[in-house]
């Protein structure tokens, strides 16, 4: 087949799953029209409407930019099947019955267009029956496709193909999932619930089980299986209310009506728990009705005791001890584990050793190898680590014999003994089933490598698994510098690489004589400079911790000098004379956003949280974010027929007073931290290789720095107007005196100070504006408040 182009999706069923793969689609440019039956009163797309309606409330949120919801098309299968012909991936997701799903395909199937690729977003039904509806020509077309709730957040799409699905077909769809929707794709076999499901229900049942077996809370086991666990940090029960506990109950069905004590030696640990029954007949949900395992009542949180059936008070802790055995080695961990004498420490060997055992039973069943399980685990139920990785990481051998033991004296959930090759064999001569030839595939008793696409050229540094020995961005290349701070490298002797090394990837004097170091070279030697780090920060801001003891020492002089160099050196970044990108993805605050925002361009990924945020350590923007907002305020405004360059100025004016913060990269551009110019990426592992690709083809043009101009600012007018309404904000309660304060610093810093409207300036002289505001505040009591507050404590203090 031809190259696989995405020019528009057709999204059938406007449920939760429906809707939000839709608004996804929207974030990532994707057109999608949104399918669903015809409203029985009002007009006919009454139901498609309500459910984009009901994107725009729903937390987290599904669409990047709230407006977007205006850009899925809406449709109902009674009036617009026609448009179905125009789509080159049709996704149903509709409701999960089976009967449903054929009858909507045998309804769309004269409208198939031909080379649409047609997925169903099941989450266990059996993807080899579904296509029997299908006409044959259209079967070598269709596969599954499993999303995760929520799917704009969540990294797993599992891709399952029928014995009749053309790999040509299944090959274009996953280059699609990973490069254009950001997904992590892993195949699965078609067996019921699939990898995911199958797994990580089976063991909340699991878990379930052995809550009752030692008579623990729910909030306690949540407090253990959380982020002490290495898991999602709503931990087990949290988790079940979110998914729903109704979703949960059909999924549990699913494992109950196709599989049997035959087909799954665990069956009998299957039984829906006794609890879950109580819920759902008294219709408690979870989140959706807001009352689950557990309810929030103002600022409480109550858990649900299954004796009284009552909600009783909640937030209890496990005991600490455990937080301290969970922090040790893994194989020192699980020693002490499955040694303990307390309750606590007993069920969490038991889960692991549960999950050790049920994954090992079935891997040759669910998946075609180790590699897959623990990939599913990981971006599909927020593990750190999946259960072979653990496996493996204790020493793979002695763990083995002592879930074996466990076995045989009768405490696991079945008495099913491990599969040989778990004993002897090239897993038990390699120490575990991961190696750096690839993953263990049981069925064909080899360790098979990652799979090859062109998709995955893109990625320099994709996910591994421990054992994999793959290779690390943090010693990859030819270093060219390095220290604490930073480190300077090239992959390929054309692109230098800054990747800032220290804590949240704070900005201090090491990071910025390094930052300078980068220009100067990569001016002499190279044809671009890429800022990226391969965790999930770009940079929490200025290294306030560092600053205090030289404020302490000297006082705000003390603190000036290193406010000019930190500014200095953001106009030699955007002045370079060869391109700056700021590779972007996850926190981009304070002292971070100005880095990005001084770059030659910013290549984000979709979930980057960009913004000025200083206001909350009672501060304003120091080093040059305040200028940048006033500058492109006057280029805005030089694109119209307007002179009064304010009303361009309000949106970042708000922006840096309110400390607000893009909840993605799409919303960051709407605040003005990203230019339309700029590139959002889906991908957080191709961000690297588009990052050097832009700086290599800006270059490849003949890139030259701009042009150093003055530009107009709003003067003395323009901070009356603002003044007026920071005054009407303090005396309605909505503002405190000292925000007052602040605001009205950055208003005078962002119109210029007192100077008539229409006033041409620099950069400078706003940035030593901006100094020195920010070097006055922080002599100001409760300034200091508000920054030994975050120290202590990380969160914001009003005052």
């Amino acid at each position: 087949m031809s190259r696989f182009q995405v020019k528009k999706v057709a999204v059938l069923g406007a449920g939760v799953m429906g809707a939000q793969i839709a608004a996804h689609l929207v974030n990532v440019k994707v057109p999608v029209v949104l399918f669903d039956l015809p409203a029985k009163e009002g007009p006919k797309n009454g139901i498609v409407t309500k459910a984009i309606d009901n994107l725009k409330k729903l937390k987290p949120a599904p669409l990047g930019v709230v407006d977007d919801a205006a850009l899925i098309g809406q449709a109902n299968y009674e009036e617009h099947l026609e448009q179905l012909r125009d789509c080159d991936l049709i996704i149903e997701a509709i409701a999960e019955r089976m009967d449903w799903k054929l009858d909507l395909y045998k309804k769309i199937a004269p409208f198939i267009g031909a080379n649409t690729i047609v997925a169903s977003n099941t989450s266990g039904l059996s993807i080899a029956k579904l296509s029997e509806a299908l006409p044959e020509e259209v079967k070598p077309r269709f596969c599954g496709i499993h999303f995760f709730n929520p799917p704009r957040y969540m990294a797993l799409v599992e891709l399952i193909n029928t014995p009749t699905t053309q790999a040509s077909y299944l090959d274009a769809l996953e280059g699609f999932v990973t490069s254009n929707l950001g997904k992590g794709v892993v195949r699965a076999k078609d067996s019921p619930n699939f990898i995911a499901n199958r797994v990580g229900i089976a063991g909340m049942l699991a878990t379930m089980k052995e809550v009752e077996n030692f008579g623990l809370t729910y909030d306690v086991v949540d407090d253990l299986t959380g982020k002490k666990l290495g898991r999602a940090s709503s931990g087990t029960f949290r988790t079940a209310d979110v998914v729903g506990l109704d979703t949960m109950a059909h999924v549990i069905k699913t494992l109950q009506d196709t599989l049997s004590i035959e087909t799954d030696p665990f069956y009998e640990s299957f039984a829906t728990p006794t609890v879950l029954k109580t819920l759902l007949e008294m219709g408690n949900l979870g989140q959706k009705t807001k009352a689950g395992f557990f309810k929030k009542v103002g600022r409480d949180v109550l858990r649900f005791d299954g004796e009284s059936k009552e909600y009783v008070a909640g937030g209890e802790k496990a005991d600490e001890v455990y937080g301290r055995m969970l922090k040790k080695p893994a194989a020192e961990r699980l020693k002490l584990l499955r040694n303990a004498e307390g309750k606590q420490g007993q069920f969490l060997w038991a889960i692991l050793r549960n999950s050790f055992h049920y994954a090992a039973i079935h891997l040759a069943a669910i998946a075609d190898n180790a590699r897959d399980v623990d990939f599913c685990m990981r971006w599909g139920f927020g593990m750190k680590q999946g259960p072979f990785e653990l496996w493996q990481e204790a020493g793979w051998l002695e763990v083995a014999k002592m879930i074996q033991e466990d076995i045989d004296a009768g405490k696991a959930l079945c008495k099913a003994p491990l599969p040989d090759w778990v004993f002897k064999g090239p897993v038990a001569d390699a120490g575990g089933v991961h190696t750096s030839a690839g993953s263990w595939n049981p069925t064909t008793g080899t360790f098979a490598p990652v799979r090859q696409l062109p998709v995955y050229e893109r990625q320099h540094f994709p996910e591994s698994v421990l054992g994999a020995n793959a290779p690390k961005a943090e010693t990859a290349g030819k270093t060219v510098f390095e220290d604490e701070s930073i480190r300077l490298w090239t992959l390929d002797e054309e692109v230098l690489i800054a990747s800032i090394k220290t804590k949240m990837h704070a900005i201090g004097g090491g990071v910025i004589e390094g930052l300078l170091q980068a220009q100067e070279l990569a001016e002499k030697e190279y044809q671009g400079l890429v800022v990226w780090s391969p965790d999930e920060m770009f940079s929490a801001g200025a290294d306030l911790q560092g600053m205090m003891p030289a404020f302490i020492m000297g006082g705000a002089k003390a603190i000036e000098g290193a406010e000019a160099e930190l500014q200095n050196a953001m106009l030699k970044l955007r002045y370079s004379n060869v391109p700056v990108v700021s590779a972007i993805r996850g926190l981009a605050l304070g002292g971070g956003c100005e880095l990005a925002v001084y770059s030659s361009k910013r290549v984000a990924a979709m979930e980057s949280y960009i913004g000025l945020v200083e206001v909350g350590v009672g501060l304003v923007p120091g080093a040059g974010g305040l200028t940048y907002i006033a500058r492109r305020a006057a280029e805005n405004m030089a694109l119209s027929t307007s002179k009064d360059v304010l009303p361009f100025l309000t949106e970042g004016f708000t922006a840096a007073a309110m400390a607000k913060v893009g909840t993605s990269a799409l919303e960051s551009r709407k605040l003005g931290y990203l230019l339309d110019s700029d590139i959002v990426v889906p991908h957080k592992d191709e961000l690297l290789f588009v990052a050097i690709n832009e700086a290599k083809a800006m270059y490849a043009s003949g890139y030259r720095a701009p042009h150093k101009r003055s530009f107009p600012v709003a003067g003395r007018s323009g901070i009356a107007t603002i003044r007026a309404q920071l005054v009407n904000m303090r005396d309605g309660g909505f503002i405190s005196a000292h925000d007052f304060h602040i605001g009205l610093l950055i208003a005078e810093v962002v119109c210029g100070g007192q100077v008539d409207a229409g006033t041409l300036v620099t950069e400078e002289y706003l940035m030593a504006m901006e100094r020195k505001a920010f070097c006055g505040l922080l002599t100001h009591p409760k300034t200091q408040e508000r920054i030994m507050g975050m120290m202590s404590t990380g969160k914001p203090v009003r005052n």
